[in-house]
Formats: structure tokens, sequence, C-alpha cells
């Protein structure tokens, strides 16, 4: 290697830094090319290609043996003790520990250990393994994709698989689920079919832990959130079942049958109370009976669901499915076979009073029937095809509804956690979970649960796991994402938000519902009283005639009648008038006498007084004097009397005149309000008719 360049400096500028400056271009080394070379090149056109490295992998699902497992339980004796000494017996063990304590072999053993003790006490005491390090640094959490997987499956032991109608979560953490099994095919169930329902512990899958053996089938069970050892189930027969899980299988007690429902109860719930022994049920027979499980003989309180309000259990509505919200202890709502929603006060004074109102909106029967936790304003029901939320201040319409599914929806609930999520099953066996903060007009997730229809569903208490009853008996559990079972923020303000906006809309929907109606109905009237004038435009024209001369004469003779009172009425006041007025008159005339009798007498005295002396003259000139201003006065508060009169006749007439006017027109009003309320009832009329076609259609 040859060297082209040397950089040389002094030996005591080694180690300092480069000094760089600016100077002008120059070219030091100037390479030719060489044309040789070209047929050495060879020209390319570029190309991306991608690799990978992995291997390609797939994922194939695979159904694996069940394992079968089985508890065995392990009694641990205490040992170590010689053979001539009984462990059972304090004295001899008591004997035997002093005797150890004395020897030199247990004192030095213990000051050993005593240095092992002291060294794992100072270590644990100086490093906490337990300290967190990092708790300011937050880890920004991923949004996670909503997902709900399968965790077990609790299949009907019996041959004869029967439809799960009812899912009760055990109350303490949920470990066990209550599932009642029933077939609702009315005269279809087989012979040999089992009346059981179960209790299934979450740890073991392959058996039930305990078995219910009703007299009849249940239709619906709940356990006590008080007590857990305790359910309360409703049977197909009508009666009321109590059990006691720690007696054993058989029930505790039945209600009565004279005394109890007629139908299927299809939902019991327990009422929040001191003693936690209350309940109340619903049956097709239109029944809601109140029950204290103490003394089930007979119900404590009935309540008929007629919507005429006059307890008439032949027109009662057929409940299937009830809705009870512990913050709001006097009510509960009802859920009907006829779409109806039936609010209810239980402390009402009088049976009537106890329906408050009702909600339509469903083309069949109401299924399910849930309050919001965080809104109980609002509410959700499922019937027919639709789910719909509802506001109780609007009993129109919904304010918020699912479009139509291509199966039946059967069963569904809110999230306990989340204020924007519900759940729904269908009759295609497909769970739906829908977030309203997300999409409102498709459901967040859907997951086919089972081949078979989905009857039933209870959610748990953390809104993380759920389970799913089937038409085949089979309980799916279900463990759903933390993105639909943890509360977002913000999530209840703009739900609040969401609902508050909807009310409102369709309350403007409502008024404006409502004035296209008296619109349609002032048309209709203007309609019949077109077709009335047509009628009568189709007679003879002498008869028209004669009916408008008859109708003229009529009203000439109510007026002239009219004319008459009023005249009747001011007689008595004109002749009154005419009476005072004479007698002013004459008062006026003789007034005018003595005045006149006066000016003569004061002539002749004149001349008679002529001669008189001056002063005599003055006097009498004073004492005309006086006399003429006595005279005067006189005539002035005789005037003035007068005046008043006529002044308290004038206000009289006019105050006469008002309260005639102010009769008239409160004549008039009446008959305006008499027309108003005439309207109203047609109005009132022609809707209960149209209710009464569309019911009837």
């Amino acid at each position: 290697m040859e060297i082209t360049y040397v950089y040389s400096k002094f030996r005591r500028e080694f180690g300092r830094q480069g000094l760089f400056s600016d100077r002008a271009e120059a070219v030091m080394v100037d390479i030719q090319p060489n044309p040789r070379l070209m047929s050495n090149f060879v020209v390319k056109t570029p190309r991306d290609q991608a690799s990978q490295a992995c291997m390609d992998m797939s994922e194939h699902p695979v159904n694996t043996e069940r394992f079968e497992s089985s508890n065995c339980g392990i009694n641990h004796m205490e040992g170590a003790w010689p053979k001539d000494i009984n462990p059972r017996d304090l004295e001899q063990t008591v004997r035997f520990k002093k005797k150890i304590e004395k020897e030199e072999n247990y004192v030095n053993s213990l000051v050993h250990l005593g240095y092992v003790m002291d060294h794992c006490i100072r270590q644990n005491n100086t490093i906490d393994i337990y300290q967190e390090h990092f708790k300011e640094d937050e880890i920004e959490k991923v949004p996670e994709f909503p997902t709900a997987k399968t965790m077990s499956v609790f299949r009907d032991p019996n041959q004869v698989k029967r439809t799960i109608t009812g899912l009760s979560w055990h109350p303490d953490g949920g470990r066990k689920l209550a599932a009642a099994y029933c077939s609702l095919d009315f005269q279809k169930s087989p012979p040999d079919m089992s009346f059981d329902s179960y209790i299934w512990d979450l740890e073991k899958p392959n058996y039930p832990e305990m078995a219910l053996k009703p007299e009849s089938p249940l239709v619906c069970l709940d356990y006590n959130p008080k007590d857990p050892h305790t359910l309360l189930g409703g049977s197909y027969g009508g009666q009321i079942v109590l059990w006691d899980t720690r007696r054993g299988s058989q029930p505790v007690e039945y209600s009565s049958l004279e005394h109890t429902h007629r139908d299927p109860v299809y939902k019991i719930i327990w009422l929040q109370s001191k003693t936690g022994t209350d309940a109340f049920s619903a049956s097709t027979d239109g029944q809601i009976l109140w029950w204290d499980v103490r003394k089930l003989s007979e119900p404590t309180e009935r309540l008929v669901l007629d919507p005429s309000r006059e307890g008439n259990l032949d027109q009662a509505l057929g409940a299937i499915s009830l809705e009870f919200e512990p913050t709001m202890p006097t009510k509960f709502m009802v859920g009907t076979e006829q779409g109806m929603v039936v609010s209810c006060n239980r402390k009402a004074k009088t049976p009537a009073e106890k329906i408050v109102c009702t909600y339509e909106g469903h083309h069949g029967p109401i299924y399910a029937i849930q309050r919001n936790p965080f809104f109980p304003k609002n509410f959700l029901t499922v019937g027919d095809w639709t789910a719909r939320i509802w506001s109780e201040d609007i009993k129109e319409s919904s304010i918020m509804w699912t479009k139509y599914q291509m199966s039946y929806l059967m069963d569904a609930c809110w999230s306990p956690v989340r204020p924007s999520v519900f759940l729904t099953v269908k009759m295609e066996g497909v769970l739906d979970i829908w977030d309203l903060l997300f999409k409102q007009s498709e459901p967040t997730l859907s997951v086919k649960v089972s081949d078979k229809a989905l009857y039933s569903l209870r959610i748990q208490d953390n809104g993380q796991v759920l389970a799913c009853g089937s038409h085949s008996g089979e309980a799916t559990l279900l463990h759903i994402s933390s993105g639909l079972s943890t509360l977002q923020k913000n999530e209840k303000s703009l739900m609040a938000a969401m609902f508050e906006r909807e009310t409102k809309r369709e309350k403007i929907l409502e008024a404006r519902q409502r004035e296209i109606r008296l619109k349609e109905r002032s048309r209709s009237e203007q309609s019949r009283e077109d077709e009335a004038w047509r009628e009568d435009g189709d007679e003879d024209p002498e008869q028209i005639l004669a009916k408008v001369e008859s109708d003229f004469y009529s009203m000439v003779e109510v007026e002239m009648r009219k004319r008459e009172r009023e005249r009747r009425a001011a007689a008595p006041q004109e002749e009154e008038a005419r009476d005072e007025n004479e007698v002013k008159n004459e008062e006026e005339d003789e007034v005018k006498k003595e005045d006149e009798e006066v000016e003569k007498e004061e002539d002749e005295v004149k001349k008679e007084d002529e001669v008189k002396n001056e002063d005599e003259v003055k006097n009498e000139d004073e004492v005309k004097n006086e006399d003429e201003v006595k005279k005067e006065g006189e005539v002035k508060i005789e005037e003035e009397g007068e005046v008043k009169k006529e002044e308290g006749e004038v206000k009289n007439e006019e105050e006469g005149e008002v309260k005639k006017e102010e009769d008239e027109v409160k004549k008039e009003e009446d008959e305006v309000k008499n027309e108003e309320d005439e309207v109203k009832n047609e109005g009132e009329n022609d809707e209960k008719n149209e209710e009464e076609d569309g019911e009837t259609e």
C-alpha cells in the first residue's frame, strides 16, 4: 500500500479537536471511464418481492374427549407420636411434651432453628417482594375486539330433552347456576318425561350438583338474594314451590291449589323487604299474586290485570314477564301476551288505581322486560321480532328500537356494568350483544351459540359471564371480552344525553301527530256537514223554501222574545225615572213662585221706606242681603241634592246595563264551552272506535 498523502502536526497538538474552515472547491482526482469495461455490465430491471421467514400455519377446531373428574376425601390423623401414647389423651401428650422439653437435644435444635428463622425474617423485612415500582407509569390499553368465548355447556342428563325456560345465578359470587326445565308444548310432552330441574356447579359441568324434584315441571325459578339456600319456583300447574337446599331435593312447601294460579307461572321475583321472605308471581291467567314464603297457603295480595279496571278475570290480560326495581319498591311492570306493558303501583288505595298506565308497541307476547340499572326511567322490552327501549314519560311509542329480525326474540337483559349494552337471544340460536354508543342499527357482536332455539338468558352481576338456555336443554356459559364488560369513559353522561334527546324527539312527534288527528277530525266533520247539505239539496225547492221560512220566523220569534224580556226588565226603571223628573219639575216651579213673591214684597217695602232715614235704609239693605244669601244657600243645597240623585240613578242604570252585558257574555262562553265539550266527546268516541276497530282487525 502506497502512502499518497501525509498529515503532520506537532506533538503538543495531539488530542485536540479538528478545526475546519470553509474554502473553495478543488479537484483532487479525475478518473476517466474505461470503454473496454462496458461489455462487463448487464442492465437489470428492478423487482420488489416480499419474503416471509415464518412457517405457514393453519387453525382447526378439535373436539376433545371430556375429562371426568371425581372428588375424594382424605382424613389426616395426627402422627409422630410413640406407639405407647394415645394422641387423643390430653394428659399423656402433656407429660410427653414436658419430658421432651427437658432434653438437651431439644434445646440445641431450637437454638439452631432460631438462627435460620432470624435470617429469614430479616430477609423478608429487607426486601418487599410485593412492592410496585412503576405505579405512576400507566399502560395504554389497546381497544379489544368484542368477543364471547364458550366456557362450558351443561346438558340435560335425561334422555327426553326439555327446554330451559328459566335461569338464576347463585347470589354468592355466581358459583352455581339453577336451571328450570319444562316442555311448553301443550299436550305434546311424552309420558316418560322427567319433571326434575337442576342446580349446576361451574367447576363440575359433567353432572348436576343437585336435582329439584317438583310435582309439576318448573317454568321459572329464582334464588333468594338474602338467603342463598332458598329457591322459589313457579310450576306448569300454577303452584308456587319453595326449596331449602340444606334439606335436600324435595320441596319444603307448596302453595294451595285453591288460592294459586290457574295457568303456568311464567315469572316469579323476590321483593326487597326486611324479612326477605316476600315475592310475587305472574301467570297467563291474568293475576299478579304476592306471597310470604313463611305461609304459602294463600297469597297476601292479589291484582287482576283488567284494562277496564273493573277486576273482571274474564277480561284480564295474560302476564308473561315481570319487572321489579329495588330502588322503586312500590312500582312494578308487567309484560302481557297481547303485546302491552302494564305499569302498576302496589301501594294504591283501590284495585282500579293500581293499574297506572299501559304502553303498546309489540305485535306479540312480551317475553322480557327490564329497567336500565343506571337510568330506571328507561326500560327494555322484547317481543315479536324487535327489542324496544321506552321512557316512562312517553306512552304512545318507544324512543328507540331495533330493526325487525328474521326470527323471534325470546329474552333480553341489560348489562349490569355498562348502561349502553344490552343482550338478546333469538329462535335461530344466536346471541346478539348491542352497544348503543358504538352503533344502533346492528348488534356489536353476534354469536351462534346453538343450533337449537335459545329461550332464556341471564347475566352475572360482574357483567362478564352469562348463561343461555336452549330448546334442547343445554345451558351454555359464555365469557364476554373486557371491552363489553368494563365501564367506558363518560358513558353514563353520553347515554343520559342520548335518552333525553330521543325522548324530546318522540314528544315533538307525538304533539305533531295530535295536530294531524285534530285536523283530520275537523275535515271529517266538515265532510259530514257537506254530505248532509248535499242530502238536503236533493229535496224539492218548495220544501227548501218552506224550511227557510220556518227557520226565519223562528229566529224572529226568538229575537222578539229577547227584546220583550229586556223591555220588561227596563220598564220599572223608566217609570221611576219619569216620576223623579216630574217631582223635580214641580219643585223647580215652587221655587220660582217663591222667588217672584219675595221680589214683589221687596218692591213694596222699598216704596214705603224711601222716606226713612239713610241709616234705616242701610240697616234694611243689610237685612235684605242676609236674607238673600240665606235663600241662595238653601237653593244651592237643594240643587246639589238633586244633582246627586241624578248621578246615583245614572250609575245604577249603567251598572244594570253592565251586569246584563256580563251575563250575556257568560251565556255565550258557556255555549262555546258546551260546543267544545261536544267536539271533544265526539273526538274521543272516534278514537275509541278506531282503537276498537284496530283491535278487532
